[in-house]
């Protein structure tokens, strides 16, 4: 796997997947607290890190994928108060910035099922 032309540590996954657990957590028990948002029914589906492990990106898909946009919106808005709440899940040198992001793998894998489908027909 490469991001820009760069190969992916196993540091960078390893450390991707952790933040991305303690993230699932936070939001499935709705230990961060947000205004008009329900965490539970957010699903974080990956977690990028950056070569230096200080900025990671979340992909991140409501239930059903409804107001996707506007949930998103939200968790950029109120990103401090889950990095905060992620600071007492995790222990790291230095805890990442938090980059909330629409994962939108699930519409572009279900496009090209239909291309698929309607190729078989």
């Amino acid at each position: 796997m490469t991001s820009a032309g760069k190969t992916i540590t196993q540091r960078q996954l390893r450390v991707g997947e952790m933040i991305k657990q303690a993230l699932s957590m936070i939001f499935i028990r709705g230990e961060a607290k947000l205004p008009n948002l329900e965490t539970r029914e957010i699903t974080v589906t990956e977690v990028r890190m950056s070569p230096d492990l200080k900025t990671a990106k979340a992909f991140v898909l409501p239930l059903g994928g409804k107001d996707a946009s506007l949930t998103v919106e939200k968790l950029k808005e109120f990103s401090f108060v889950i990095r905060k709440t992620l600071s007492k899940k995790i222990t790291m040198k230095f805890l990442p910035k938090i980059l909330f992001v629409q994962d939108e793998s699930f519409d572009y894998a279900e496009k090209i099922e239909k291309l698929i489908k309607q190729t078989y027909k």
